[in-house]
């Protein structure tokens, strides 16, 4: 869907294509693009096809290109779609400069020009089509940080809620935000390389206060590419402790079902052997022998469970001790030393 807008008062205004004033700069705004869109913007605006498809390519990194007779830069934007996987992407965006048109294409739909169409950011100029650029930048900056709190914030919950019971589920969702973050931090870093071209290239001239814009816009950028670094980080490093953890457990389960298997060796070894020709014994009681044999065997069964279960709550294993506790109590004895040596400085 194509829209068209110019400024009126500072304020962006949605005008009809017939009804554009052509001595104002114009803004077209291409986003879900169709294919009648993609017609318009070849026949109208002379929009070289392979860079259109260069635009719609969802893997297109960012570059400034010098086309035809208009100057071309795809710049990356993040965007949240809840129904995918992972929720946290990014996409191309190309913004083209033609005559007193800047054209913006997207294949999707994202914050970044929402923000642009209903007025949220003030001080925004169709007249300096390079600073326009710088604020589109500035505001995709300013969205990355966004989403990179909120992947934060959604990963520390998962993982307060894997501290309590471990499920693939959530072991999932973890991988789906380290996902997002590798995203995040291959277009920003793409981006970074961008601003460097702008700031040694020829093909467009920025004025001082675009290059104060640019300077912020850098700063920013890094910032967001450090946060993004770090947090992917600490991600994988939470996802080894827990694949470490998950391995522990596994082992505990091997041992148990070890152990097991030897217990029960006993009585196939038994049963094994006077399945051959051997006598078996306490035949002379006939029938009460196998309930005698039955019961015998399930009296033993319950002692080794009791006991088993006195020897842990004596000896409790190490993976179920609280450090926190064993700190406090440690704090607590020597507590008392130094009060009982003050008590005894006291008396003498």
């Amino acid at each position: 869907m194509i829209t068209y807008w110019q400024q009126e008062d500072g304020k962006f205004k949605r005008i009809k294509e017939e009804e554009l004033d052509s001595q104002k700069r114009t803004w077209v705004d291409a986003r879900i693009v169709t294919r009648d869109d993609v017609e318009i913007l070849q026949n109208e605006y002379k929009i070289d096809p392979e860079h259109i498809l260069d635009i719609l390519d969802p893997d297109e990194q960012s570059r400034l290109e010098d086309g035809d007779d208009y100057l071309l830069t795809i710049i990356r934007l993040p965007i949240f779609e809840p129904l995918s996987d992972p929720q946290y992407l990014t996409c191309p965006l190309g913004i083209v400069i033609k005559d007193n048109f800047i054209i913006t294409i997207c294949w999707t739909d994202c914050e970044v020009l929402r923000d642009f169409t209903t007025g949220r950011i003030k001080g925004v100029s169709l007249q300096d089509f390079p600073a326009f650029i710088m604020r589109i930048l500035s505001r995709a900056d300013l969205n990355y940080l966004r989403y990179l709190k909120e992947i934060n914030r959604r990963s520390t919950a998962i993982q307060n809620e894997m501290s309590l019971s471990i499920d693939n589920n959530e072991i999932l969702q973890l991988l789906s935000l380290e996902k997002s973050l590798v995203y995040f931090t291959t277009s920003l870093k793409a981006n970074q390389l961008l601003l460097e071209k702008y700031r040694k290239t020829k093909l467009i001239k920025l004025d001082y206060d675009d290059i104060d814009w640019l300077d912020d816009v850098e700063i920013d950028n890094r910032q967001a590419i450090e946060m993004a670094d770090t947090y992917r980080n600490v991600l994988v490093g939470v996802m080894d402790a827990f694949d470490s953890v998950i391995n522990n457990n596994l082992n505990m389960y091997m041992k148990r079902l070890s152990i097991l298997n030897l217990v029960l060796m006993v009585p196939t070894f038994i049963t094994s052997f006077f399945g051959m020709n051997v006598e078996l014994p306490f035949v002379k009681y006939g029938f009460w022998a196998g309930w005698i044999i039955s019961g015998l065997c399930l009296i033993a069964v319950i002692a080794t469970q009791i006991v088993l279960t006195m020897l842990e709550k004596r000896y409790p294993r190490s993976s179920k001790i609280n450090p926190k506790l064993v700190n406090f109590k440690r704090k607590e004895r020597k507590n008392a030393k130094r009060m009982k040596s003050i008590e005894a400085a006291l008396s003498d």
